[in-house]
């Protein structure tokens, strides 16, 4: 412990504190009579004398570090700060919080798949989530010897290993290729058990992994959404539900409903052309075969221009105008 004399007094705090920093030591500073420590929400504040832990500081708030904190200290409670003394100390700030990270696959991977000898490329997506639970391994394996430690600098780390992790839990009990998202969960939680398996002798756990989703090359995906219409198209009705989706989907925004009106006609129609053959034979077998088209005009004769007897125009007259031949039946 080293003491100094006619020094100013100290704030202890993180004033620069960052959303993507893991911890941050204040170190090399020195500590008087008066110092002041400050905890901020989502920190913890580690004293440290030559490497170890001395004392670990949760609650938020400020402290005055000779009456609150100097008698908490485990190898220091019998210490009193003199009237110009001070000492030199180390604080580790840790940062409390769950952190969220984005990851993605920056090759395609190629996974086995039946009749495709060089296996199919699979592009994947999603996070991962940590936190710091361990101070003491956090201490011993790298904030020991280092100030400060980034999150992107876990990103990479982990990352690097990815690739294998993904083909792993992929290939493993024989999950249908073409549908990996229905296993996403599953995929997942093997993932994140093996990351944990990674971080955790560093003080760090791994709290979640999540895969949003599977990317497959154009051609595979295309074929993929061709084979989903026709199992779809089987089903006329589940068909119809989707025409009227789909149509609604396009027409939003419009100041019409037009498109919508002629394509749940055209279906109407369609459905009428179908079911009207049936229903006329029906119509006629019940009726023995014998219903006959009804005459034009009423079941009236027509009307000729000409009278057959004398051969005058008649113009639709019931009698010829010139022999007084009637002409309807």
């Amino acid at each position: 412990m080293v003491f100094f004399g006619n020094q100013f007094a100290d704030v202890v705090e993180w004033d620069e504190f960052r959303e993507d920093m893991i911890f941050w030591k204040w170190s090399n500073k020195e500590v008087k009579k008066g110092s002041k420590l400050i905890i901020r929400p989502g920190q913890d504040a580690i004293f440290l004398n030559n490497g170890k832990i001395e004392g670990i500081f949760e609650d938020e708030g400020e402290y005055d570090i000779e009456s609150e904190i100097v008698p908490f200290l485990s190898t220091l409670k019998g210490f009193r700060f003199g009237f110009n003394s001070g000492m030199r100390v180390e604080v580790l700030f840790v940062n409390t919080k769950e952190f969220v990270v984005r990851w993605g696959t920056k090759n395609p991977i190629n996974i086995p798949a039946p009749q495709m000898p060089g296996g199919m490329p699979i592009r994947a997506n999603g996070t991962f989530h940590f936190k710091v639970n361990d101070y003491i391994a956090l201490i011993d394996k790298i904030a020991g010897v280092r100030d400060s430690y980034l999150v992107g600098e876990v990103k990479i780390r982990l990352t690097a290993i990815l690739d294998q992790l993904l083909m792993k839990w992929i290939t493993k009990e024989g999950k249908n290729m073409f549908n990996l998202q229905a296993n996403a969960h599953e995929i997942g939680k093997g993932i994140q058990d093996d990351l944990n398996m990674e971080v955790m002798d560093d003080g760090m756990k791994i709290t979640g992994f999540q895969v949003m989703s599977f990317n497959y090359p154009k051609e595979v995906q295309d074929m993929i959404n061709k084979n989903a219409s026709l199992g779809m198209v089987g089903d006329v009705s589940k068909y119809q539900q989707i025409s009227v989706a789909d149509a609604m989907g396009k027409s939003s925004g419009s100041n019409t409903a037009s498109d919508m009106a002629g394509m749940m006609m055209g279906m109407n129609i369609a459905k009428e052309m179908m079911d009207d053959p049936k229903d006329a034979n029906e119509e006629n077998q019940q009726d023995g075969g014998t219903a006959q088209s009804a005459p034009a005009n009423g079941g009236n004769k027509k009307m000729p221009n000409f009278c057959p007897n004398c051969g005058e125009k008649v113009s639709g007259a019931k009698f010829c105008p010139n022999c007084g031949q009637k002409l309807t039946g």
